[in-house]
């Protein structure tokens, strides 16, 4: 398979190039990254879900060198297959699901109409909407003092160009010294909760219990980190990816602004047409057989979910935006046993922040074209400058 992922081209708009390479193939070998790309739906799927097809963490060399960023990953759910994830996932959701999700739908929808009624003409979706509310909400959720919050995006945008394909010097340096600093951070944060716990998140993972097991305190500080920086890149990335996306469909903005009860459906269709995340790698315990071709044991597989959801066998007229669209398996959030245990909260913020646009900006239009980052496998805008008003 042919495909160059740093080409600026290709991440200005790699759909494209998916569906050459998806007519061709499945699954197919991609000879400069060493890897096979599955880029149907069925392939994606089949990957996410079959645990011979799994996440075995190996840490980056030098190791010593790498050792903030190592020490996060090894301790992760989502860098570990059972009976590690099974172990870690079961104390993390039995925190997750103590209602802290539902109890912040009404605080998400008012900080949301807040920051879209506080807008001037000068209003960028992402600095002034969806980054603050993707902040408030995890830090909410997370127990973090409101005075302390600034440093979360932050460190969060320095980690995350980690998983980039092509990150450079500069890149690696930053994200290890937002490693070594966030991870310190959330030690205290954990320190202050054991000693005085709150009604948050945090609190929670402390005290956490199954029977005679707990959280470590290098375990916690994993879970903390993945959780904030997995559930805000979504959100912030799904909103200004989705927003550029219905701006571009006047049509079905229109037919938002005549009902509501679409933002449900609109949210999904915006993580479906440009995924916020576009790649997820798989390493295979033993021969497997996926569409037709077998990745033999110890072979990287990545699943390109942009790809997928863009799968015609799937999605009917799947280059158009809709709504209104249902059924909608997009495979944004994963699929099989690492799906996001943050999806439900990444829906929260998008849809309280569409509904505010849609009620509280009299206008919606691009005051200027959109500015891309730069990367590929977490995709999303520097910038997004709306005119509102």
């Amino acid at each position: 398979m042919d495909l160059e992922f740093s080409d600026p081209s290709f991440v200005r708009d790699p759909y494209p190039a998916l569906a050459r390479l998806r007519e061709q193939a499945d699954l197919g070998f991609h000879e400069p990254s060493g890897r096979w790309l599955a880029v149907s739906h069925a392939a994606v799927d089949a990957v996410l879900r079959d645990r011979r097809l799994g996440r075995f963490w190996r840490d980056e060399e030098p190791a010593a060198v790498f050792e903030p960023f190592n020490l996060l990953h090894r301790h992760q759910m989502m860098e570990n297959e059972p009976p590690v994830h099974t172990r870690l996932r079961a104390l993390v959701a039995k925190a997750f699901a103590r209602g802290h999700i539902e109890r912040l739908r009404a605080t998400v929808a008012a900080e949301a109409t807040a920051l879209v009624e506080a807008a001037g003409s000068d209003f960028d979706l992402l600095t002034d909407l969806a980054e603050p509310l993707a902040v408030t909400v995890i830090a909410e959720l997370l127990g973090v003092p409101a005075d302390e919050r600034d440093r979360l995006r932050p460190w969060s945008a320095a980690m995350v160009r980690m998983y980039e394909v092509n990150r450079t010097p500069e890149v690696e340096a930053a994200a290890l010294e937002a490693c070594r600093d966030f991870a310190e951070y959330m030690r205290e944060l954990a320190e202050r909760k054991a000693a005085a716990p709150g009604d948050d998140l945090i609190s929670h993972l402390v005290s956490v219990r199954d029977g005679s097991d707990r959280l470590s305190a290098e375990e916690l500080v994993a879970s903390a980190i993945l959780l904030l920086n997995a559930g805000h890149e979504a959100s912030v990335n799904g909103l200004g990816n989705g927003m550029v996306a219905l701006l571009d469909h006047p049509g079905e903005l229109a037919r938002l602004r005549a009902d509501r009860e679409l933002v449900p459906t609109a949210v999904e269709e915006m993580l479906r047409y440009d995924s916020p995340s576009q790649l997820f790698v798989r390493t295979a315990a033993a021969d497997v057989r996926i569409g037709g071709v077998t990745v033999p044991q110890g072979a990287e597989v990545a699943a390109l979910l942009g790809a997928a959801n863009r799968d015609p066998a799937v999605f009917a007229d799947p280059d158009r935006f809709d709504a209104g669209r249902v059924p909608n398996t997009h495979m944004s959030f994963g699929a099989g046993l690492h799906f996001c245990l943050g999806a439900p909260l990444a829906r929260i913020e998008m849809q309280a922040a569409l509904t505010a646009l849609l009620e509280h900006a009299p206008r919606l239009e691009l005051a200027e074209e959109p500015v891309r980052n730069p990367g590929f496998v977490l995709r999303g805008y520097e910038s997004v400058r709306l005119d509102v008003m």
